[in-house]
């Protein structure tokens, strides 16, 4: 056996005495992918996304091993929760609102001393000074520059919509501002182009939209690679003591890490690998995090009804957003119910050779939203389960 085959004997053999649904991960894959993301930086620090994690267990793993330091959150209470737990650097990669959980941080030396936040707008400066309630501490901040790609004026728009600071003299205004203010230390840029990082240039069956594709990036790094350097000079004019510049993303990570100004690469969809980034020539990685469904129907020859596995990530509602049967190979939705809440219909020659009870594979269209729908993964190494960690559900957390 190989490839597919063997992969999926491996996995039954080692969830044999486990009923589905369940989640694993793959922990060779999982480091092997860890692995190629520190050779694509090229001797730049990796700050592990959680949101694309969701496990401390992982996260301490990967942070465990050489070329990887700290963490990029996705909210404030999920950033102290981490500080909390031991982790000494935590970027939080979006602004908050969360006027409680500013007023632990600046009451707290340790959380804020750990602890970065988001801002491209004075507004949520004054947001933060609000919610102080009392509390003196300095607050860490980081400018997020907005790395669209505008054509024709502006008129055309390529990229999601996210900071408002465009420019490179919107960014040092706003850093001129932060300087004048007590309370506040300007300490990072980030810069996500997730047109480049999160979208894949070679989709299966459709070359004329890879090329576009391949064109349209290409076009978008050299634009960002000069708008963010003139952006770092404008801002170190103003703050000489910025420690950081964070950019880049799982599919762009060997890109962004050419450009002298980025100090540190943002990555963590690349040590699951769910099904949105096979679509891509920069990199190849190994499936490592899977999850399981039990067949519990026989409708009829070519036909198999699992439980459950109506799982679709974020973004705009679309095929591409549902989980994909991996194992055994061959298998697909059927097109009048696809992935349902509570039974899900899967069609093709292989359902014929499956059993009540016998578990079908998945693969999630992004990577850490699987962890929303399972409490524990399930740790396989070779053809064993060697242990399972608690997602952050697992733990009592649902941060969004």
């Amino acid at each position: 056996m190989r490839g597919r085959a063997a992969d999926r004997a491996r996995y039954d053999r080692a969830t044999a005495h486990l009923d589905a649904p369940l989640a694993i991960v793959d922990v060779a894959a999982f480091d092997a992918n860890a692995d190629d993301l520190v050779r694509r930086a090229g001797g730049k620090p990796i700050r592990v996304a959680s949101k694309s994690v969701r496990c401390r267990a992982l996260l301490e793993r990967v942070l465990s091993r050489d070329g990887f330091a700290g963490i990029m959150s996705f909210t404030l209470a999920e950033s102290l929760w981490l500080a909390r737990s031991g982790f000494g650097d935590v970027l939080l990669a979006y602004p908050s609102a969360d006027r409680a959980a500013f007023a632990e941080l600046a009451a707290d030396p340790k959380l804020a001393a750990a602890v970065t936040v988001m801002v491209d707008d004075p507004a949520q400066l004054r947001l933060i000074d609000e919610a102080r309630d009392g509390g003196r501490e300095e607050v860490r901040v980081c400018l997020e520059l907005d790395t669209s790609l505008k054509l024709l004026g502006g008129r055309v728009r390529v990229g999601a919509r996210r900071s408002p600071l465009h420019e490179p003299a919107q960014v040092a205004a706003l850093a001129r501002a932060i300087g004048r203010r007590p309370g506040f230390r300007l300490v990072g840029v980030m810069a996500y182009e997730g047109h480049v990082a999160g979208v894949g240039d070679a989709v299966e069956g459709h070359p004329a939209k890879s090329r576009a594709v391949r064109m349209m990036q290409a076009t978008a790094r050299k634009e960002l690679a000069a708008r963010r350097a003139a952006t770092i000079r404008a801002v170190r004019a103003a703050a000489p003591g910025l420690e950081f510049v964070n950019g880049g993303g799982t599919g762009s990570v060997q890109h962004t890490a050419a450009e002298a100004a980025v100090t540190e690469i943002a990555a963590g969809s690349g040590l699951y690998v769910p099904r949105l980034f096979d679509n891509y020539t920069s990199f190849d990685g190994r499936p490592a995090a899977l999850f399981a469904q039990p067949v519990v129907r026989r409708p009829g020859p070519g036909v198999v009804t699992v439980l459950g596995g109506g799982y679709p990530a974020s973004g705009v509602a679309g095929a591409d957003r549902s989980p994909v049967p991996y194992l055994p190979d061959g298998l697909r939705y059927d097109p009048q119910e696809g992935a349902g809440e509570v039974q899900t219909p899967l069609l093709g020659p292989p359902a014929d050779d499956l059993r009540i009870g016998d578990k079908v594979w998945f693969r999630h269209a992004k990577a850490g939203e699987l962890c929303e729908r399972f409490d524990k993964l399930y740790l396989v190494e070779g053809e064993r389960v060697t242990g399972s960690v608690p997602t952050y559900r697992g733990e009592g957390h649902t941060f969004l």
